[in-house]
């Protein structure tokens, strides 16, 4: 079994930065991906960005450029730095991790991002 948990959601000001991260512990497999998705009111659950076992990364349209994610192996942690925020970034942001191989994926329980002046 695996758990995830987000951190560093918070309030920020359009064009302000925030840096996500996310923990996973438990009965890991070395190989697997990771990846955020968000959730904003009214709103379909969307990828953010993803980065696979083997580094290579993916980033919805709207973000890329702006939001740049990262990983630290040893730490089992993923990370989603997010620049030049914009008030239809506000969503409740989700970590995932994802056995490449089956049908599994996990979720952590998310964590709330706010951008308004």
């Amino acid at each position: 079994q695996v758990q995830l948990v987000e951190s560093g959601g918070r309030l920020v000001q359009p064009g302000g930065s925030l840096r996500l991260s996310c923990a996973a512990s438990g009965s890991i497999f070395s190989i697997h991906a990771m990846g955020w998705y968000r959730q904003a009111p009214g709103k379909q659950r969307e990828l953010v960005a993803a980065i696979s076992s083997g580094g290579s990364t993916n980033y919805e349209d709207s973000v890329k450029g702006r939001f740049t994610i990262s990983r630290d192996y040893a730490k089992n942690t993923v990370y989603l730095r997010m620049n030049s925020l914009k008030v239809e970034g506000t969503a409740v942001y989700y970590c995932n991790l994802r056995y490449e191989w089956i049908a599994r994926v996990y979720w952590g329980q998310g964590t709330q991002v706010t951008v308004s002046s």
